[in-house]
């Protein structure tokens, strides 16, 4: 899964994306470089972030989403925790709804339901301006189980059928270095769980903090977290360096079931 951020403020690529025209670009590049699936976000999800109004994450996701669909041989998702943006997105051609919210915002559930479409439910701890401040678990890997387990139970009365849903541990939301890699240690327990698991560790501080990188240098340890993810099972890794991911995923995929 690529990332496509048309924001000004993602921790990593913000501001780079914002034209149109340079966010078409470089889907495409991500495509030929081996990306399955395209990740468009309108609005970022770093710690401390500020939301973004709903007219302003329409206005920057609607037509990125429309002429990719158009354009590339790839579903297209969207990274989006509001209804109204999930309606218009797939509207516009988006077959995938990302949610770090797991379909808690109002009506986000009913509106997943009536889409048709698969949704990733992620795992936080908080919300993204203060999820960082003092992230707290009595034991991580059985919390985040358990919490994925009930937003499961919650989609499905809602109306979304199971085979519609992937599971995001939500690797940085809400956890420490140290809560970060025992969910990776322990990623099978979440495969467990049945749906397909989606990860995202690409150039994030988990890797900087352990490495003492800068966003720019952590591609090394992104890969190397991806092949652990893959081999402990994981199914689609999102990630901003396409090429290298792909060639780490296949390695990775090839000897998990060798």
């Amino acid at each position: 899964m690529g990332v496509l951020n048309v924001t000004p403020d993602s921790f990593s690529d913000g501001g780079h994306f914002l034209d149109l025209e340079q966010a078409r670009a470089h889907a495409r590049r991500m495509v030929a470089e081996g990306a399955d699936l395209i990740d468009v976000g309108g609005e970022s999800s770093r710690p401390g972030a500020p939301p973004v109004p709903l007219e302003q994450e329409l206005e920057r996701v609607v037509p990125v989403v429309e002429a990719l669909a158009r354009e590339v041989d790839c579903p297209i998702s969207v990274d989006t925790y509001k209804p109204e943006v999930a309606r218009e997105a797939v509207a516009a051609g988006a077959g995938l709804i990302n949610d770090i919210r797991a379909l808690q915002e109002p009506g986000a559930a009913e509106a997943a339901a009536g889409l048709g479409v698969p949704v990733c439910l992620m795992h936080m701890q908080g919300q993204p301006r203060t999820m960082q401040d003092a992230p707290s678990y009595n034991d991580v890997v059985t919390e985040v189980a358990e919490c994925l387990a009930e937003r499961m139970a919650a989609a499905e009365e809602a109306g979304l059928p199971r085979e519609r849903m992937l599971l995001d541990p939500g690797f940085g939301f809400g956890k420490t270095l140290e809560h970060n890699y025992q969910l990776l240690r322990h990623l099978d327990r979440i495969v467990a769980l049945g749906p397909p698991v989606l990860v995202g560790m690409s150039r994030k501080s988990m890797i900087g903090k352990l490495l003492d990188r800068p966003v720019e240098e952590r591609l090394p340890g992104s890969l190397a977290a991806a092949a652990v993810a893959v081999y402990q099972g994981a199914r689609i890794i999102r990630a901003h360096d396409v090429g290298a991911t792909a060639d780490a995923v296949r390695v990775a995929a090839t000897a998990a079931s060798a």
